[in-house]
């Protein structure tokens, strides 16, 4: 008899080992397996005579699942992570060494220690250029980071670094044929966003289980001593979020195919999917054919091939309309769900995080003002006065009126001559804040001087 130990998950009944068991003993969930005691030609004759009832079972159910699919249309969307086959990580110099021994790439930046600040990899923002052109996308001429933040032991700050609301690539779309054996036609596959982020760190596990690394990752997340590789922690992601255009799981695999296509021929990534290179997590939700409402969605993870990922779709469609059917949609939830290979099934992990959950804030240590900045000392400005009005009033005028620094309403050179007013004394901080609510427009000349004469006759 064989015990292991599972912390904070929940199972459906193993088909594949009818003499498996769970039962929760002071918090935990102990999966037990008893060998049969049995002759093996007595279970084979056991086998024999039940299989022809599973089998005209099985069958059944079926029928019955492919009549009620026919009320449902499925909506299916595809998150998309494409590691980028940059020599070094996002914000520091350690190489991206696929393979290499734990903890053998790492630096102070990547492992999350305090004062240690981010630098931007240049070749990430050209390869997410490359892709955003190639998915036909509007690229943004500014764009910026953000922090988001959630707790996982592999992820060593505490939040990660990705992009929110001003993102690098934005409203493309992917042009694919199906197969001819899968029904042939043309598809057009909406593409919502592409943004830069960091990948997590990942953790070890040793033994003899067949868990998926996936699973360990989430039951082990507060159970001390268990190693964590933070080799993989800061390389380069590029994430595509598609529009839920896609109906069955044959179209979800074509669209990830496709995807992986143009990674590998554009050269940003190698794409493989056994190495992680290459993730999708699909979304998934039923409404009755006509109904314009989308239902709860579901996430699935720990898909590691595209044929995993047509089945999972098609089983969680199954599932989800035979609840429907059965009175049971109200125990659809938003949940993050696992494919499970050995079963063919998916299984609860969590519940799905709310967006507010998060808690994006734009990056401190990657502003997006930093040619602004640059600029604005190149005028003479003081160097002290100019990082506290960049960071402080003209970030918070941003803010405020949704703009980017390129619209602001002064200048760096109007920055600097008003930075030197309020130095020298001929005007407050106070007139320099209205100066910058009255300034208009661009690189225009002595317009700043005509404002301060304004203010000082008005004052006079």
């Amino acid at each position: 008899m064989a015990s292991t130990l599972l912390k904070n998950t929940q199972t459906v009944p193993l088909l594949l080992y009818p003499n498996a068991f769970f039962r929760r003993k002071n918090g935990a969930l102990y999966c037990t397996m008893k060998s049969s005691s049995v002759p093996q030609t007595q279970t084979a004759t056991q086998e024999k005579q039940q299989n022809p009832q599973i089998k005209v079972s099985t069958q059944t159910q079926t029928k019955t699942i492919d009549k009620l699919i026919k009320d449902y249309e499925a909506i299916i969307g595809i998150e998309t992570h494409v590691q980028l086959s940059t020599l070094t990580k996002a914000f520091c110099g350690c190489p991206c060494n696929y393979g290499a021994q734990p903890n053998t790439s790492v630096c102070p930046v990547c492992m999350g220690l305090p004062g240690a600040l981010p630098v931007l990899n240049s070749k990430v923002i050209e390869f997410a250029m490359k892709l955003g052109l190639v998915l036909n996308c509007k690229l943004s001429l500014n764009s910026k980071f953000d922090r988001k933040q959630y707790f996982y032991p592999d992820l060593p700050r505490g939040y990660q670094i990705s992009q929110f609301d001003i993102l690098i690539a934005t409203n493309g779309y992917v042009d694919l044929d199906l197969p001819v054996e899968f029904g042939g036609g043309h598809r057009r596959f909406g593409i919502t966003r592409v943004h830069m982020e960091e990948d997590a760190g990942k953790l070890l596990h040793s033994g003899n289980g067949s868990y998926s690394q996936e699973i360990i990752y989430f039951l082990v997340s507060s159970a001390p001593g268990i190693p964590v590789d933070l080799n993989r922690a800061g390389v380069p992601l590029l994430e595509i979020v598609s529009e839920p255009d896609m109906r069955n799981g044959i179209e979800a695999a074509e669209y990830g195919a496709e995807i992986q296509r143009v990674v590998r021929y554009l050269g940003i990534s190698n794409g493989n999917m056994q190495e992680g290179s290459l993730r999708c997590d699909v979304n998934v939700s039923i409404r009755p054919i006509g109904q314009s409402e989308f239902g709860k969605k579901v996430e699935i993870k720990n898909l590691n091939s595209f044929l995993s990922v047509n089945r999972a779709i098609d089983f969680e469609i199954s599932r989800q309309v035979l609840l429907h059917s059965q009175g049971q949609g109200s125990s659809i939830v938003q949940e993050t769900r696992l494919w499970e290979e050995g079963t063919q099934k998916t299984i609860t992990m969590r519940k799905k995080e709310r967006l507010s959950d998060y808690r994006y804030f734009p990056e401190p240590d990657l502003p997006e003002v930093a040619e602004f900045f640059d600029a604005t000392i190149a005028k003479g400005a003081d160097v002290k006065l100019a990082t506290n009005w960049i960071m402080e009033d003209i970030a918070a005028y941003m803010k405020n009126e949704k703009v980017s620094i390129n619209d602001i309403k002064l200048n760096p050179q109007e920055l600097a001559e008003l930075i030197a007013s309020i130095k020298d004394g001929t005007i407050s901080g106070k007139i320099g804040k209205e100066v910058m609510k009255l300034s208009k427009g661009k690189a225009n000349p002595g317009l700043l001087n005509k404002i301060l004469q304004q203010k000082l006759n008005a004052t006079s």
